[in-house]
């Protein structure tokens, strides 16, 4: 593992965080003492601050056991793409065409690069794969996962004709590929005269649908896909557990460092260490099978960190390279996603001072922080609204003398894309079904005094309250440091 670090470190340039830095991320490393996944589960041979981690509760209203799986199967595929065109079937839609890359993610499940260039994927009910318009930089990725059929075009902007990897090179007539594809799916066969469809069309490209497909309705199913992705299944949860533990653990490492270095190093090197010692472990457990393609699919911890002054705003634009000193607020943070599935992490610490002394005006901010996030995963539950979460967790802050540091909702629905619908905030009536997911930041901001404490996790929602996926604690032991 060492040789593999200090080789990681050569490429990367680590020699920014200043010498010894190896050295120190060796000594830290040689106190996490469960090497192996199933360690970490058994709760075998843990020191350090992993022996601080709590233990999952378990039951209906607690974590479901981590998946095993590095990613969700095609099956899963198929089973939500099946109960998606039942879905559609009841309005008399017998086909959809989704264009948005997070739709295609999450019904097909072809994990794509996003950038300029626009794919698609079609289907017919009575179709067995689904149909695709890709470009040629993406056909090896399109064409070995779930793949009926399809169009290529070879780049955007798509020159009409052309295709240099078939030796086919033309200065033509740039090809509208919204056209393009109007007229594949027309030749692959349309089932009935409605197509559903992830969104609003343009003018532009109604008067197009006109031109190709006359006696085509289109019908937009966004809202029905949305709501069919807010409401996780116990795979996706699964997954998301998964993440957890080794964000957990790369919680439990930052906090380790912290302890052993103080005020030696900064936040960046915090989360650098950190970043490299977990992704370490992480990528050795997933299968890669040597780098073929579908396997490790968004997978990664990434950890940063924040210390002093820039704790005092929500989304800083100032560097997070500052120095560990005492009296200071730090916030560790991060993502967590494996398959796709995962979400955030903070903890909020307060440093004590050269006495061993803790700033009364910090602990005021994260006392009222922490217990509304207790609040809440208390309220977490099937059948309340979003708006009234939001209310009574602001009605405790103003309360507490917290007006003047609020600067945001308490938390957003958390999905593949990170921030997704539904938003426990005061304008969303959303009601909570069981099993969606937001992350957990009822936080206060001083810029002032350069101090702010902004939490987050995983909150599911539950039948009778929520649960956490992290079992990072939130306890005064864990956050309450001296250096």
């Amino acid at each position: 593992m060492i040789s593999t670090r200090r080789s990681l470190l050569k490429l990367s340039g680590a020699s920014i965080l200043g010498s010894g830095f190896p050295s120190r991320l060796d000594r830290v490393a040689a106190m996490q003492k469960a090497p192996t996944l199933r360690d970490v589960l058994t709760s075998q041979a843990i020191a350090g601050s992993e022996k601080l981690l709590l233990q999952p509760t378990p039951g209906e209203e607690g974590p479901p056991q981590p998946a095993k799986s590095d990613r969700l199967p095609l099956e899963w595929n198929k089973r939500t793409v099946q109960r998606f065109k039942d879905m559609l079937a009841q309005r008399e839609i017998e086909a959809f065409l989704i264009r948005n890359p997070l739709n295609i993610i999450y019904l097909i499940g072809y994990w794509h690069t996003t950038t300029e260039r626009p794919q698609a994927a079609f289907m017919n009910r009575a179709d067995a794969a689904p149909w695709f318009m890709y470009p040629g930089l993406d056909r090896d990725s399109v064409t070995s996962w779930w793949f009926g059929d399809g169009i290529e075009y070879f780049d955007y902007p798509h020159a009409d004709g052309a295709a240099p990897n078939k030796g086919i090179v033309k200065d033509a007539p740039t090809v509208d590929l919204f056209k393009f594809m109007l007229a594949g799916i027309k030749q692959h066969g349309i089932q009935g005269n409605k197509i559903g469809l992830d969104g609003e069309l343009y003018p532009s490209e109604l008067a197009k649908i006109k031109e190709v497909l006359p006696s085509v309705q289109f019908v937009n199913v966004a809202n029905d896909l949305l709501q069919m992705r807010i409401v996780k299944t116990p795979e996706e949860l699964a997954l998301w557990r998964r993440s957890y533990i080794y964000f957990d653990r790369a919680h439990a490492f930052a906090r380790d460092y912290i302890l052993a270095h103080g005020t030696d190093v900064t936040d960046y090197e915090v989360a650098t260490a950190t970043t490299l010692w977990i992704n370490d472990i992480l990528f050795r457990d997933v299968n890669l099978a040597n780098g073929a393609l579908h396997h490790g699919v968004r997978t990664s911890v990434n950890v940063s960190a924040r210390v002093g002054p820039v704790t005092g705003f929500p989304h800083p634009n100032q560097p997070q390279f500052n120095r560990i000193g005492r009296n200071m607020a730090m916030q560790v943070e991060g993502g967590a996603h494996i398959g796709g599935y995962g979400g955030e992490n903070y903890r909020m610490f307060i440093i004590a001072d050269a006495a061993g002394k803790f700033d009364p005006h910090m602990v005021k901010l994260w006392e009222v922080t922490q217990h509304c996030c207790d609040m809440q995963v208390e309220m977490s539950k099937e059948g309340v609204t979003c708006s009234s979460i939001a209310k009574q967790i602001h009605d405790y802050q103003v309360a507490q003398g917290m007006q003047p540091y609020l600067y945001q909702r308490i938390a957003h629905g958390e999905g593949v894309e990170g921030h997704q619908a539904p938003y426990i905030s005061l304008g969303d009536h959303t009601v909570l079904k069981k099993n969606m997911a937001f992350s957990e930041e009822p936080g206060v901001f001083d810029p002032k005094n350069g101090c702010g404490f902004n939490w987050s996790n995983t909150v599911v929602v539950g039948q009778k309250a929520g649960y956490r996926m992290s079992r990072v604690p939130y306890s005064k032991e864990w956050c309450f440091i001296k250096i």
